[in-house]
């Protein structure tokens, strides 16, 4: 375990690298005892940080939800973190690309909540129930700490994730949103167009095998530490396709089929 000393000097290595946009060496190259909680450790720590500085959470995002990406980190469950209010995107619009190190996107679904959400025994129908409706949602990742390491190119460790809330930086809602009984979720379906050729596509059910399942666990997982999904919050229940690269002037356009679509432009 890292000591307060550290875990309060790697947040804010992670603030200045957000502000700078120069990446950080993994942590865990330097700290090879670093535990998953060293990371939500660090998570909290920056997430104070950014607090202080005037920033609302508007809700959570989960992450590492399919079974491809939990191998790939060594993980054997999601991991969280917070979306803040400076994240959010509105549809249509440009977003500059200064303001990220290496962005890149992910098709996902986000989960409006009605109720709040208190675990430790919440279940999949719990959130169905709780929920006001859900809409599509791509989530804008970025790599405060190196996604590969520039030396070694070894890739970072899921505590490095972790730290850096869980790679978080962005999300832009659109499209129709539904009742999350009227569509049977696991079938909802994405086209991710990127400057107008179909680079990614996938369903829901990639996540968990039902998108609320992840909503569920997170809700349990962070019952231990006398906190609640609350109502009004946006939870992100994780990507159903592969991290698609994004640069200054690519266009991004997101087709849900009966959902509607997203579309974006960083610049």
């Amino acid at each position: 375990m890292l000591d307060d000393t550290t875990v309060r000097s790697l947040a804010g290595q992670l603030e200045n690298a957000r502000v700078t946009r120069q990446p950080l060496r993994h942590f865990s190259r330097a700290h090879p005892q670093m535990t998953v909680d060293d990371g939500y450790r660090i998570q909290r720590e920056w997430l104070g940080l950014r607090l202080a500085q005037g920033r609302v959470v508007k809700g959570r995002k989960i992450g590492l939800t399919s079974r491809a990406m939990q191998q790939a980190s060594q993980i054997g469950e999601p991991d969280f973190a917070p979306l803040l209010d400076d994240m959010f995107h509105a549809q249509g619009s440009d977003i500059p690309a200064a303001r990220f190190i290496a962005p890149r996107v992910e098709v996902e679904l986000a989960f409006i909540l009605g109720k709040p959400l208190q675990g430790p025994d919440v279940t999949l129908f719990d959130v169905l129930s709780a929920t006001d409706y859900v809409t599509p949602a791509v989530e804008i990742i970025d790599a405060r700490i190196e996604q590969f390491d520039r030396e070694t190119r070894q890739m970072r460790r899921v505590t490095d994730t972790i730290s850096d809330f869980a790679a978080n930086a962005g999300i832009v809602l659109g499209g129709r949103p539904v009742r999350p009984t009227d569509v049977d979720l696991r079938w909802v379906g994405a086209l991710l167009h990127k400057n107008g050729v179909i680079e990614e596509t996938g369903l829901a059910a990639g996540v968990l095998n039902h998108p609320a399942t992840g909503i569920a666990w997170l809700a349990n997982k962070i019952a231990p530490y006398d906190e609640r999904l609350e109502a009004g919050q946006v939870v992100l229940a994780g990507s159903f396709t592969r991290p698609t690269p994004a640069r200054a002037g690519d266009v991004f356009h997101v087709d849900y089929g009966p959902l509607g679509s997203v579309a974006f432009r960083f610049v």
